[in-house]
Parts: structure tokens; sequence; C-alpha cells
């Protein structure tokens, strides 16, 4: 008994090693039918359609991509204007100085000048600073919003008859003697120099924005998109209007105006057709007062004659330039195409899974199709303990092991064959449509013609 399991066994193995190497094909069935072949053929038609003009001419698929270039911005901004009081040139209205990616330019400042350590009434405008004793005024108390440490005094307001808590720190504060002024009436002129650079590592390509001119060209040109692309020198009025704002307004309450670079790039294109492409937005949310406009603070310190410090303090409204530099380069690599061209073909199918569904769902001849696509076939019920020698007849590997005389020979199991199902009588109804009539033969039954082409039952499986 244990040398048949072993020649059983080898008899299995010698079966999956020679099933290893055997080649399969699905079976094809032709229906003629036109309103199918009509879907079947638009499908594919709307499939190929996609690859080739979207994914292929649109979106480039054939190339390597990179986005993000490494890029550099040094920026100049010229210019002087006049406000009610004085002359302001670049120096005093550009911050910070350095010509970076982000810079602003002040167009309207609220001054409060010669500022010094002292006692004064603290702003109106900070909570709870209105008193109408000192015992509404905590000496000590320090308000994180308000502009010092109070003394416990209630003192007359800079104007009016209002009173409020008196403190010491910077004195007179902002609100009691700030005095306005405007520095936009120049401020559409001035000019603005963004130089640009990137590079895309991976193809080792780069590029600047300014034409290489040795001539003066920078000294007298002034960008424009079609005769100037080269010519990065823009006025700020231009920029402003570009953004779809009113310079008066915005100079007065001041914002974020976004400069955005784009280089987007075909490098299998001569290097000439790669050029940036600028575009101009308000960057801060301009209708929602909570957070609109653009302000800050800073200070000027110098000594008095008599050796005490004192200050200037400005709060600027101004305009915030954001020079934004972003881009992608693509160029043929065969990897991607050969990625894209695979997904291409196998989304082909997608139109024979929907014609199968069609055909099996919805048409008056599905069980015919249904029968000539599957066959259906039902192994043997094994005996117990003998698994292998079951398996070794299914695959048709030589014939079953030999019985011991003394032992009682069992029923051979039956070889694997069609499920028992009501197929003959299927035929009968659908057999006009087979094309069974007179003076034709009935077709025979699928699976003799497999038994024929295949004796030892492989097709059955």
């Amino acid at each position: 008994m244990a040398a048949a399991g072993t020649g059983a066994a080898r008899r299995l193995a010698r079966g999956c090693w020679s099933a290893l190497w055997d080649y399969e094909t699905p079976k094809v069935v032709v229906v003629r039918s036109r309103r199918l072949g009509v879907v079947y053929r638009a499908v594919q038609l709307l499939i190929l359609l996609y690859f080739a003009w979207y994914v292929f001419l649109v979106q480039k698929s054939y190339q390597d991509s990179e986005t993000g270039p490494e890029s550099s911005v040094i920026t100049k901004v010229k210019g002087v204007t006049a406000s009610e009081h004085r002359v302001w040139d670049v120096e005093e209205y550009v911050t910070p100085p350095e010509g970076g990616s982000v810079f602003s330019i002040i167009t309207r400042m609220e001054v409060t000048a010669s500022q010094t350590q002292g006692a004064c009434p603290e702003s109106a405008r900070v909570q709870n600073a209105t008193c109408d004793s000192d015992e509404d005024c905590v000496a000590g108390q320090l308000d994180v919003l308000g502009s010092g440490l109070r003394t416990g005094r209630c003192v007359p307001y800079y104007r009016g008859a209002s009173r409020t808590c008196e403190v010491s720190g910077w004195c007179p504060v902002e609100d009691g003697a700030a005095v306005s002024q405007f520095l936009g009436k120049m401020a559409p002129n001035f000019t603005i120099l963004i130089k640009n650079s990137i590079h895309y590592p991976k193809f080792r390509f780069s590029k600047g924005n300014i034409q290489t001119r040795e001539d003066g060209y920078l000294k007298r040109c002034s960008f424009h998109a079609v005769s100037d692309l080269y010519c990065p020198i823009f006025r700020l009025g231009f920029i402003v209007e570009q953004a779809g704002e009113n310079f008066t307004e915005l100079a007065h309450t001041g914002g974020v105006i976004g400069v955005i670079i784009n280089w987007d790039c075909d490098l299998d294109l001569p290097a000439s057709k790669c050029n940036p492409r600028y575009s101009f937005r308000r960057l801060d949310p301009k209708h929602v007062p909570a957070s609109s406009g653009y302000n800050f603070r800073f200070a000027r310190y110098y000594r008095t004659h008599s050796g005490s410090t004192a200050r200037t303090l400005i709060k600027a409204y101004g305009i915030r330039i954001d020079v934004i530099v972003h881009g992608q380069a693509g160029k043929f690599s065969l990897i991607p195409t050969i990625i894209n061209l695979a997904t291409a073909l196998t989304s082909i199918g997608v139109g024979s899974f929907l014609c199968d569904w069609i055909l099996l769902t919805f048409m008056n001849k599905n069980k015919v199709y249904s029968r000539k696509k599957f066959d259906k076939v039902c192994a043997p019920r094994p005996s117990p303990g003998s698994w292998p020698v079951t398996l070794a007849l299914v695959l048709g590997q030589g014939p079953p092991p030999p019985v011991d005389q003394g032992q009682r020979q069992a029923p051979a199991s039956p070889p694997p064959g069609p499920c028992p199902t009501s197929a003959l009588s299927e035929q009968m109804e659908d057999a006009p449509e087979l094309g069974v009539g007179p003076g034709l033969p009935a077709l025979a039954p699928p699976h003799l013609d497999s038994q024929l082409s295949d004796p030892r039952g492989l097709a059955q499986l």
C-alpha cells in the first residue's frame, strides 16, 4: 500500500511538472449582432481617443517629468515720491532692503514722533482703559494689548473730555499723537526689477528671465508679454492693475499681490521654446474685513540733545509683493511610454467586459451564448484516504494502482464529466436560434468534442 501511494505521488509530481509548461489560450466565441458590435466598437473608440488625445497629447504621458524647479529671485525697486511733509526715496519705503522674493512698498504711514520713556494716558481703544476716578485704575496692572504698566492714576485723555488710566511706557501712545502721511502719489510709477533663474536638476536644464544683451537694453525697456518678454521690469501700477485692483484703495488699506512666474517647459523642443509666463493676483482675502489689508509697525531710534533715547514709531500700510515661482519640465522617456501604452491596450478589454454583461443579461439569446462560452465540469467525489490516486486519475497520469487479491476491490470512480443539467431541454427550446432546422444536422454537445480531441480528459477541468 505504501508503494502504491509513493507511485501515485510520483505520478502527481510528474503531472504538475508537465502542466507547468502547458500553454492556455482563451476560447473565442463570435457573436454576429449589429447592435452589440456597434456598442463594442464605440467603447473601443472612446478608450482609444481618451488615451491618444488626452493622455498622450494633452498630459504628455510619454515624458518623464519634474516639478518644482530650483529657483532664485532677486528684486530691486526704484523711484521717489512725496507726502504732505517730505520726500521719500527707495531706502525709506521699501522693506526689507535686501531685495528678496517677498518685500513691501510702503504707501501710507501713521507716524508717532518723539516718543520717550515716561507716563501718559492709555489709548482709549484699549479695553477697560477709560475711567472716572483713580479707583478704576489698578496700580501695577499690565494689559498685554495695552501700551504700558498702569500707575493707578486716572488722567485726562489727549483730546476731548474723556479720561483714561495713566500708563508708564513709550509716550505719547500711538493713538494720541499719530500723524498720517500718504506716499502713494507717485507710487504707481515705481519700477520693480524681478530677476529669476531656474534649474531642473533631473534634466540638467537652466534658464533665466533676462535677455543677455550688452547694449543697455534693461535701462530703457519695460515688460511686455509679446515684444519684451525678457525685460522683467514692471511698473507697480501695472502689477496692481493686472491683479484687478484699484491702486488708490489698495494704497490706503494695504494688500498682498502675488507675482506668479510659471516655467512649463517641453524639453523635447529647443530651449528657446521654454519661456516664463507671468500672472498677477491678490493673495489676501479682500472681502473679509477682519483679515484684509496689510500693515506692520517699526521704530527708528535716536538720541536727543539731553542724551536720552527717543524713537519715531511708524505704522506702515503698504503693498506686499510675493514672487512665486513654479513649473514643470518634461522630456521623452521610454519607461512611461511603455507603461501608458500597456495601460491603453489593457483598457480596451473594458469593451469586451461590457458587451459580455449586456449579452448575458439583456439579450434574448443569453442562454445560447452562455452554453457556448462556459463549460461546466463536475469532478468525482474522492474516497477517504485516496486523494493522491484520485488526483492522478483526474490529471490522466497512468492507470490506477493495483489492488491485492486478498482485499476487496473498491468500485472505480467515474471519470469527470459534465454536470447534470437541463441542457437538452434548453437546446430544444433554443433550437431555431442555433440553426437547427430541416435538412441541417443538430449540434453535438460541447463536451463530446472535447473528449474526442483530448482523450486524457484535461479539457474537462
